[in-house]
């Protein structure tokens, strides 16, 4: 079974990180974006219903913009299919830490592992180098 990842974004943000993810890691091509919501006519149910019927044969990871956006709340639908694994918070950190993780752990594991290193990439910066700062005067 192969593994596939979707990123799905409200407008081009899953297009835009999947070009900065390929930059950082080199081309990836068992990642799809879907850029939701470009044009009038875009209809999310029809789109997601036919991503998942082209890959139903694959363990399929999909990692949306926003928990609770309807681009994540359209995915949710399917979350009982087996194979199938939904994360919301798109980011790179967490990306580059999936796809390195993938090849040599469970799916659930490296999402885990993934979801919980990106967690601590996120942080204001002005607080944590002041910190820092006042670690080494002492």
């Amino acid at each position: 079974m192969t593994k596939k990842i979707i990123l799905a974004s409200h407008g081009k943000f899953a297009s835009g990180i999947l070009t900065s993810l390929e930059l950082i890691c080199g081309k990836q091509e068992h990642i799809q974006a879907v850029d939701c919501y470009l044009t009038p006519q875009f209809d999310i149910a029809e789109t997601v219903e036919t991503l998942l019927r082209e890959n139903s044969k694959d363990e399929i990871i999909v990692v949306t913009d926003i928990f609770g956006g309807s681009v994540n709340n359209e995915f949710i639908h399917y979350i009982e299919h087996p194979s199938f694994y939904l994360v919301a918070g798109l980011n790179l950190p967490f990306l580059i830490e999936l796809i390195t993780n993938l090849h040599h752990m469970e799916t659930k594991t490296a999402i885990d592992q993934g979801l919980t290193n990106a967690k601590k990439s996120i942080q204001f910066c002005n607080e944590t180098i002041k910190n820092e700062v006042e670690e080494d005067e002492f």
